[in-house]
């Protein structure tokens, strides 16, 4: 797919009354608070390929028009945005990236029988099990990028111990540690201790304390957590004088936050591509030098990736559907989920057997850029090595970035 977007792909609807003719789509968002962080890039991605496609004729001969609902980062916002939305004609809707603040305006939706996606959610309640059959995520599941870093860690790093760190404000954190916990043993790592906090803690001097006192420095330390608790928590670690490799999930990736972290280095996310153009495959990079050419800046983190493709993935579902009606959307976007359940599934099989879960990553990346997750390094200096992860929903070819 070549679609990528223009420099004049801003055309923003926003405030247009949408008309008879229009398809409507509803953005139930953070536009504050510390999850706009995560929904900004993801949006704006969103809304280039949504000019792309009304540019080049429009959906099913109709002109797609948006929508939007300040989420201000708060559950009870979240319900209230997506309640409005539907009311004022929304047939699709756009949710915040995290489940706990996302599934509120989900719901919303799915109560009025229509289909939602979160921008970014990665806990494995984003979609059926947490919402209702219409519901999809656009990212990939937390406890996959777990156990992906783990395998890693041993495998590339020959991490022999592990300490995990867990942040249990949110169900992401946990699910980023339930696929470490899983994983390391299985690779041949020990995980020698475990220990929780909470983001807004101000200080983990107490865990610090824990991890110094064991008989030596873990190899590495799984960090489940997201900004700003995890820049708060590395910036402490560091200043223990702890240089165990620090591993997290996708959260953390992007440029925004960096400095909040001065110098940092061995500090290892998964992401589904670079945003610092320096990624294996070119198309990662035509996609992110797009970005920027129709913003005016390159995307501050990996989600503006998902944030593109979940709308080119479901204006296909709408066209072979012939209609935006949920029940026939997803029916055509189930069918390209369902043979990843059944591709290298043994974590699905050993972990959450009879779950279903609805994240469309791989989807999205195979039917877009060609390839899945990759792994790569968080700060922008590094050098580039592909590497090959066995990730349990089937091999993933990535890129790792080292501190060169």
């Amino acid at each position: 797919m070549k679609h990528f977007f223009t420099a004049t792909a801003l055309t923003l609807a926003l405030g247009a009354p949408a008309m008879a003719d229009d398809i409507t789509i509803g953005f139930a968002i953070a536009k504050s608070g510390w999850l706009e962080a995560y929904d900004a890039p993801a949006v704006a991605a969103a809304r280039i390929r949504i000019d792309e496609i009304n540019a080049a004729g429009g959906l099913l001969g109709k002109q797609i028009k948006w929508i939007e609902a300040d989420t201000k980062s708060d559950q009870a916002q979240s319900a209230s945005a997506g309640l409005q939305l539907v009311d004022e004609g929304a047939e699709m809707l756009i949710v915040t990236c995290d489940y706990d603040f996302g599934a509120p305006a989900a719901l919303a939706a799915e109560a009025a029988g229509l289909n939602s996606f979160f921008l970014c959610a990665e806990d494995i309640k984003a979609g059926i099990q947490g919402v209702g059959p219409n519901s999809f995520s656009a990212s990939v599941l937390a406890a996959v990028q777990g156990a992906t870093m783990a395998e890693w860690s041993v495998k590339e790093r020959s991490a022999k111990t592990g300490y995990v760190l867990l942040d249990t404000t949110i169900e992401y954190n946990k699910g980023i540690c339930t696929g470490f916990d899983w994983m390391f043993p299985k690779a041949g790592g020990e995980i020698v201790g475990r220990d929780t906090f909470l983001n807004g803690d101000a200080s983990i001097a107490s865990q610090i304390t824990r991890i110094k006192g064991l008989e030596s420095e873990p190899d590495v330390i799984m960090l489940c957590s997201y900004i700003p608790g995890a820049a708060s928590a590395v910036r402490q670690i560091r200043a223990a004088g702890i240089n165990s490799t620090i591993l997290n999930g996708s959260a953390v990736d992007g440029s925004y936050w960096l400095d909040a972290a001065p110098d940092l280095s061995n500090f290892i996310v998964p992401v589904q591509g670079s945003i610092y153009g320096d990624d294996t495959r070119p198309a990662v990079n035509e996609l992110r030098d797009a970005f920027e050419a129709a913003t005016g800046a390159g995307p501050s983190s990996t989600y503006a990736y998902p944030g593109y493709l979940l709308i080119d993935l479901w204006a296909k579902a709408v066209e072979r559907a012939g209609t935006v009606e949920a029940s026939a959307v997803t029916a055509e976007l189930a069918d390209q989920v369902i043979s990843l359940h059944q591709r290298g599934s043994r974590w699905v099989r050993e972990t959450v057997t009879g779950s279903q879960f609805r994240h469309l990553v791989m989807a999205l990346q195979a039917a877009a850029l060609g390839e899945p997750l990759g792994v790569h390094r968080v700060d922008p200096v590094c050098v580039v090595e592909p590497v090959m992860v066995t990730h349990p929903l089937g091999p993933i070819l990535g890129c790792v970035g080292r501190v060169g």
